[in-house]
Formats: structure tokens, C-alpha cells, sequence
């Protein structure tokens, strides 16, 4: 009976990790790429342990109580996360979703009760979006300011700024990973969204190995909005961080953590993604397989052969089934 859960909360965290010996082979890598599957969490994603973590940490404060309304905008992953989390503790849900997500994300929520806006949706919105080119972080504080600070009785969770973010990574994402490498672990690789995974896992591991590099990814130039391009196909959820003005970057982005960015275009993480299904058997997203990309690339320097180099997989590419990625 001991074994028996209560909640889908208690099923979060110590994801695996699987070194991707074939991918290895195939490319003639002499460095170990060791991936942490995020899929095995309840909601086949990362973002279960923030959603669980900014939840909890909102209802201890006082912050959210019972009979209010949880509201997030997201590029999917954390929106789903909340929304079952919302499901399993009976709030409700809301959540202001990126326009070219998958149909996926948007049926995942629905599935769990949320309800779903995109965020084109709401003129506002779509204004600043249309000014800035599709800039997420303004596009946030313009439907906090001028939509959300009108209601009553719901909790915005804020995923870019809730202090909860990196923190649960630091907490768990990052001791997984040691512990699970006896403290072998060379190099961290992770993509940037709201910078929670890389500051909260990578605080946490260069406590324990201050030599440990920490590698960040960013979308390359050619997979971001541009005038002769503005919806070009892009890494869901991977928002720049380098080279942006500094409002368009998360607050939860320590950019002390890190040791070195990588760029990684759209076309790379979906080729990536679909070598690794062949290889190893194991269906990731387009973030998961710009991760492995920049993986592979840092584990081709002579300085790093030999080396364990760990890589943060997001979601499971069953939610891309109806985009282009395994076309």
C-alpha cells in the first residue's frame, strides 16, 4: 500500500537519464552525451516540476485560494502542467497561449478543463505583438497591465518572474542529475525559455563542481521574426537572450550562470530530433533536439573528449505529431 500515489503531484521529479550510445556511434563522438528525459514526468514534460512548484509555493503564501482561477501564458508545456495540477486540486484554469503551438498543447488543456486564448486574440495583446515582432516578454506584461489587473479571484502564475521557477530546479532538477552521474557530470546543456532550467539546475551543480560548464541555447538569426520573414518556423518554447534588449529578457534568467551560448536553427533541432527517434528510439520535441544538437557540437571539441556531457530533453515529441517535425 506504501507504494500507492494520492496525487500526480508526488509523481514529478527523478526523471532518468539514458546516454545515447547509438547517436554516439553514428556521429563518432568521443564525448558522452547523457540525456534527462523530462517525458517520464506525469505530464510528459519540465514544466511539471515549476507548474507543481509555483502552485504550492502560491498556495502557501496565500496567494491562491480555494474558488479562484489559475492564469499563465505559455508556448504550451507549462500550461499543460498547470492545468493538470489546477484539475487534481479543483481550481480553475486559464491560460493565454502563443498562436503556433501545436494543436496538441491546445487539446491537452482543454482535455484537463483549462480554457484556452490565444493570445492574438486579445487586441491588447495582439498590438504589442504586431509592434515588436512577436516579442513573448512584452507581450505578457502589456495582458498583465492592461487585462488581468482588472479581475478578481484569480492568481497570474507569471512563469518568467515567479521566484518558484528556478528555484525547484535548483531543488530537484539539479541534485537528480548529480546524484545520478555520482558526480561525474562534465557539462550541462539546456535550452532557455524562461531561464529557469539553466539558472536553478546550473546554481545548484556549480555549487557542487564550480570547474562544471554551463551551455545555453538561444534560436539561431534565421529562426527568428525578421522583415522578409516575420513567422518563420521556430523552436517552441527557446526564446533569445543574447543580443535583445534587456526588457526582452526573462527575470528568472541568471546570466551569471552560464558559461557560453549556443545558436541553434529550427532546421538542426528538427533534424536532431528525428536522427535520435532512429537511433536511440526515443521521440523528443524541437527543443530536445536543439539541445542534443548543441550537445553534440561542444562534445566535438578535443577538449572535451571523454567528457559527460548531461542534456535537458523538455517534452516528448508525441506533441508535435501534427506540426512538420517528423515529416
Amino acid at each position: 500500500m506504501a507504494a500507492i500515489h494520492q496525487s500526480i503531484t508526488e509523481l514529478i521529479g527523478k526523471t532518468p537519464l539514458l546516454e545515447l550510445v547509438n547517436y554516439e556511434k553514428k556521429l563518432g563522438l568521443n564525448a558522452k552525451i547523457i540525456a534527462k528525459l523530462e517525458y517520464f514526468n506525469p505530464n510528459q514534460s519540465v514544466k511539471d516540476r515549476i507548474a507543481r512548484a509555483m502552485i504550492e509555493d502560491a498556495e502557501e503564501k496565500g496567494l491562491l485560494k480555494p474558488g479562484d482561477t489559475i492564469v499563465e501564458t505559455t508556448s504550451g508545456n507549462t500550461g499543460i502542467g498547470l492545468a493538470a495540477i489546477a484539475a487534481s486540486k479543483g481550481y480553475g484554469f486559464r491560460v493565454y497561449i502563443q498562436d503556433q503551438v501545436s494543436e496538441e498543447r491546445f487539446k491537452n488543456i482543454r482535455a484537463f478543463g483549462g480554457e484556452t486564448i490565444k493570445l492574438s486574440e486579445v487586441k491588447e495583446v495582439k498590438a504589442v505583438l504586431d509592434e515588436t515582432g512577436g516579442d513573448f516578454v512584452a507581450a505578457i506584461k502589456v495582458l498583465e497591465e492592461k487585462v488581468l489587473s482588472k479581475e478578481s479571484n484569480i492568481f497570474f502564475v507569471n512563469q518568467i518572474e515567479n521566484p518558484a521557477n528556478p528555484s525547484v530546479h535548483e531543488q530537484t532538477t539539479g541534485p537528480e542529475i548529480w546524484e545520478d552521474t555520482d558526480g561525474t557530470v562534465d557539462i550541462l546543456v539546456a535550452c532557455v525559455g524562461t531561464g529557469g532550467t539553466v539558472s536553478g539546475a546550473g546554481k545548484y551543480l556549480k555549487k557542487k563542481n564550480p570547474d562544471l560548464k554551463i551551455i545555453a541555447i538561444q534560436p539561431g538569426p534565421g529562426s527568428l521574426p525578421n522583415e522578409s520573414d516575420p513567422l518563420p518556423p521556430d523552436i517552441t518554447g527557446v526564446h533569445p537572450f543574447e543580443g535583445v534588449p534587456e526588457e526582452r529578457i526573462p527575470k528568472n534568467m541568471d546570466r551569471s550562470i552560464y558559461d557560453e551560448k549556443v545558436e541553434v536553427e529550427t532546421y538542426q533541432a528538427y533534424e536532431t530530433a528525428r536522427d535520435v527517434a532512429r537511433t536511440d528510439g526515443i521521440l523528443v520535441g524541437t527543443s530536445s533536439g536543439a539541445a542534443i544538437y548543441a550537445a553534440v557540437q561542444i562534445g566535438k571539441r578535443e577538449e572535451n573528449r571523454g567528457k559527460n556531457i548531461v542534456v535537458i530533453l523538455a517534452d516528448t515529441g508525441l506533441r508535435y505529431l501534427s506540426t512538420k517535425l517528423f515529416e
